[in-house]
């Protein structure tokens, strides 16, 4: 009997996350399907008791119910406990708990080694953003000892709350909440060597989330947007002559790391890759 994982959030037609688990599915030969399901806010609860009944393989979570999934799972462990967020769902143990993890970090610290070659130890590190991408990056960016960690939001309510929630494994860094204004930007950025993207401006748009402008000449940016792969936000910082990283290796890794847990097995991170590119490609031909 074919076992089913899926991808929840709202809205969920941009995600790539079905071409990613269908070819890791296929590479080994597994008899599952992922499927990408709309699920409202209001039917969240709704949605994870009848997964429960429906007995699937697990479950990815994403925008916007990372952090309201919490109190529908039994259990939350590892890295969703310091983040206050989970992006992933499984079973475990001889009970059969729903438990919600966080493979975000895992996803952002690989691709931001591997393909970057950078960590964020010594690092001042400025995060657009506070939501459940901004708290994984938070977590990574606390855990491997960042000099500072500003984290900048539209609300700067939500940007204080995640401060206090992170408070408990902050070490020695420098954790500040900012509003993300111009201002803000223009005097902060100036001294900042890793700038992240984590909210979903620029998803399918051109609309630029802040001016890469006042960034020091050796800064990385990071945007987790992944569709398009070269955001409004990475064009223009490569216009000003700085390193970018895009979200496809994030995507990639966290998967993964989820791919695993579900399934015992080691994802087949190329055949998961070249799936995404193609998707990808024929998005951009449409």
């Amino acid at each position: 009997m074919t076992r089913r994982a899926y991808v929840i959030g709202h809205p969920i037609a941009h995600s790539l996350s079905p071409h990613l688990h269908n070819a890791a599915f296929n590479a080994l030969g597994l008899d599952a399907r992922y499927d990408a399901a709309d699920v409202a806010p209001s039917d969240l609860a709704g949605w994870v008791a009848r997964f429960r009944a429906e007995r699937g393989l697990g479950f990815n979570v994403t925008i916007p119910h990372k952090e309201r999934i919490r109190p529908l799972v039994d259990e939350i462990e590892g890295d969703a406990l310091l983040a206050g967020a989970v992006n992933t769902v499984s079973w475990e143990g001889e009970d059969a708990r729903l438990v919600g993890t966080n493979t975000d970090t895992i996803g952002f610290r690989r691709s931001l080694a591997e393909e970057a070659g950078v960590t964020l130890q010594g690092r001042r590190v400025a995060l657009l953003g506070a939501g459940g991408a901004a708290r994984a990056i938070g977590v990574v960016a606390l855990q491997d000892g960042a000099e500072e960690l500003l984290i900048l939001n539209r609300t700067p309510e939500r940007a204080e709350h995640l401060v206090f929630d992170l408070a408990g494994i902050r070490g020695a860094t420098h954790v500040t909440a900012l509003p993300m204004s111009p201002g803000t930007l223009a005097t902060r950025l100036p001294s900042v060597d890793v700038l992240v993207n984590c909210t979903s401006v620029g998803m399918r748009s051109t609309e630029l989330v802040a001016e890469p402008t006042p960034l020091p000449d050796h800064a990385l940016v990071v945007d987790i947007v992944y569709r398009p792969q070269c955001t409004a936000l990475l064009a223009a910082a490569e216009q000003r002559g700085l390193s970018v990283l895009g979200g496809l290796g994030m995507l990639i890794y966290q998967a993964g790391a989820a791919f695993e847990r579900w399934t015992g097995q080691a994802a087949p991170i190329a055949a998961m890759r070249e799936a995404a590119l193609s998707a990808l490609a024929e998005d951009a031909d449409a």
